[in-house]
């Protein structure tokens, strides 16, 4: 476990868990998001496939995301290791939800100096709309890329519920 990519549905708590992979195996852990919003408005960085090839060109790390469709694959073809947190909606929603309303009531800086509104809760942008909406789809994807001979080489770990992931995180060195 070496290039670590955890996936999952928004909400599936995948930066919680690569940032406690990354500091217990010692991989430099990288936040996709932060990656990919880089300034106000959320902006979308221009250079995003540049950026991802300078740090996946390390030979050891950890990435919290499938991958933004323009390096989605890039980082499959470089992963040794997927971790899959494949929870369902009962599970993420929850989370999503009390994320979502404590990075708006505490006006938290995100991604590029950005912050969750009230008013971005009528988007369909928005992480709660968002993680409801593209939960099937990122699902179906998910299983798709695990199951493509492409990517025949990747380790996959596959945890449904969080205190699964829980005990294998404990179990780690």
């Amino acid at each position: 476990m070496e290039r670590v990519l955890v996936v999952g549905a928004t909400g599936a708590g995948k930066s919680t868990l690569a940032r406690g992979v990354g500091e217990r195996l010692e991989l430099p852990y990288h936040e996709m998001d932060a990656l990919y919003f880089t300034g106000p408005g959320w902006a979308v960085n221009e250079r995003l496939t540049d950026d991802v090839l300078r740090l996946t060109s390390a030979p050891r790390w950890i990435i919290d995301s499938i991958g933004a469709p323009e390096v989605r694959d890039l980082l499959w073809e470089l992963a040794d290791t997927v971790i899959w947190l494949d929870y369902t909606k009962r599970v993420i929603m929850p989370r999503v939800l009390r994320r979502s309303i404590r990075r708006t009531v505490t006006r938290e800086s995100v991604f590029g100096g950005n912050r969750e509104t009230w008013a971005g809760w009528l988007s369909r942008e928005h992480p709660a709309w968002w993680a409801w909406s593209q939960h099937a789809g990122r699902r179906a994807e998910i299983e798709r890329r695990t199951n493509d001979p492409r990517f025949a080489p990747l380790s996959t770990l596959r945890f449904v519920r969080p205190r699964d992931t829980a005990a294998w995180f404990a179990s780690l060195g």
